[in-house]
């Protein structure tokens, strides 16, 4: 595998949705991690289907599943619980650099007749997860300077430590619509039970992925 040490510059293409769903399903089949389970806050998740046209290990596809933010003692972040790579080179630096539980899939982008996008995640042909989103209205330019840090912080727990990670991104945003998400429960949590909150489509954005910052966990 190539070693591809932090800090990250990638660029590319997403879609992402904010979700709320019950909290009894997040903490039953959200596959939350047993030392972050007494930290969740809840309420509100993330989903993210991207399509990386540049990073340090080269272009690659990812889809992610948030569900919720976690009490630290550098207050509320979010934590990614599910994530899926189309690199090999993406899992092992993602686990190394940002202690992010990154896993392999296959992950083939379709872009519709319709003009909607469908991104489809496979493990040995067997398809997993099946999300379908579409763009519309006007394209406006956006940055996470916008967005106080607590939001876009993130916090990843290996092995009795926090990595904490505040990622910035620039690029163009358009408001989006969730059309259609199918998911196998065993592998992927149950985002076709959410309500979608709102989605964004964030075109040729810029994004850079920092070194972690990385203390014991402790007390909250």
């Amino acid at each position: 595998m190539k070693r591809a040490p932090a800090p990250w510059t990638l660029t590319g293409d997403a879609y992402i949705a904010m979700l709320e769903l019950p909290e009894r399903l997040l903490l039953e089949q959200g596959f939350i991690p047993e030392a972050l389970r007494p930290r969740f806050e809840g309420r509100y998740s993330l989903l993210m289907a991207l399509d990386y046209t540049t990073s340090n290990v080269g272009p690659y596809r990812e889809l992610l599943f948030i569900p919720g933010r976690y009490r630290t003692r550098r207050g509320l972040k979010w934590s990614i619980s599910k994530i899926y790579v189309s690199s090999w080179d993406s899992v092992v630096n993602g686990q190394l650099n940002w202690a992010i539980p990154k896993e392999h899939a296959d992950l083939d982008l379709v872009r519709e007749a319709d003009g909607s996008e469908r991104l489809r995640a496979s493990q040995g042909g067997d398809v997993f997860a099946d999300v379908r989103f579409a763009a519309a209205g006007p394209s406006l330019p956006a940055a996470s300077a916008l967005l106080p840090e607590r939001f876009r912080g993130l916090m990843h727990h290996r092995d009795g430590n926090d990595h904490f990670c505040a990622p910035t991104a620039r690029g163009r945003v358009r408001r989006a619509r969730l059309l259609d998400a199918r998911v196998d429960p065993a592998r992927m949590p149950r985002i076709d039970e959410a309500r979608v909150v709102f989605a964004v489509r964030l075109s040729g954005f810029r994004a850079e992925f920092p070194v972690a910052d990385v203390e014991p966990a402790g007390a909250v």
